[in-house]
């Protein structure tokens, strides 16, 4: 394994840009949130768990795609950290859009009735691949971390990585919120935490899009 030191940092980058975007309540969060708290916990659970291999499915294309694509043509990786960077900087106009508008989160259950909890795992599967904006803040997350010539090592170590931290973290939001109350101190700290993503957004695009290498 090559020296870890020179791939650390942007590792660490990828994660903190992962942990930053799934603060950020999308749809698969708010679908957790809704089934945990209208369905149960164990159903939330179930959903949150399908969410996190969709996150791991889109992860891997990702890292594949781009290292394919960057064994062919070098000079591609200038144009991912620029599409990267202001991706990124695009969230982060919401996160602060986000921070003064009035409207709390919506979080509500599925529709189509209840299911078993592999019904569950599968929707939320199917939720997380399905979703558009996934694939973007994939490839901004992992730009992040793959360098010029990186190994293959690095880009399995973020896989595996943002996989781990997808599902704690997925599961918490289950855990937490199949209480009616969670709902409530999350909407009335929505502000400060949307204006908090905006600033790291911004961070992380500008830094995407001022890298070297």
């Amino acid at each position: 394994m090559q020296d870890i030191s020179i791939y650390l940092p942007g590792i660490l980058l990828a994660y903190s840009a992962f942990l930053v975007a799934i603060a950020s309540p999308g749809p698969n969060i708010l679908a957790v949130m809704g089934t945990s708290m209208s369905v149960g916990r164990r159903s939330g659970i179930a959903l949150a768990l399908g969410v996190a291999t969709g996150s791991f499915t889109w992860a891997v294309l990702t890292v594949a795609g781009l290292s394919a694509i960057l064994a062919t043509y070098a000079s591609a990786l200038f144009l991912i950290k620029v599409f990267g960077g202001l991706y990124l900087l695009w969230l982060a106009y919401k996160s602060f859009r986000s921070a003064i508008a009035k409207h709390d989160i919506e979080a509500k259950a599925l529709a189509g009735g209840l299911r078993t909890p592999m019904g569950y795992f599968s929707r939320g599967y199917i939720i997380q691949m399905t979703n558009p904006k996934a694939a973007l803040a994939w490839i901004a997350i992992i730009s992040l971390g793959l360098k010029q010539g990186a190994p293959l090592w690095v880009g399995a170590v973020i896989v595996i990585g943002t996989f781990a931290l997808s599902i704690i973290i997925h599961v918490i939001y289950a855990l937490a919120f199949s209480t009616p109350v969670m709902a409530r101190l999350y909407g009335r700290a929505r502000r400060g935490i949307q204006t908090v993503l905006g600033c790291v957004f911004a961070f992380a695009g500008l830094k995407l899009l001022t890298s070297r290498s």
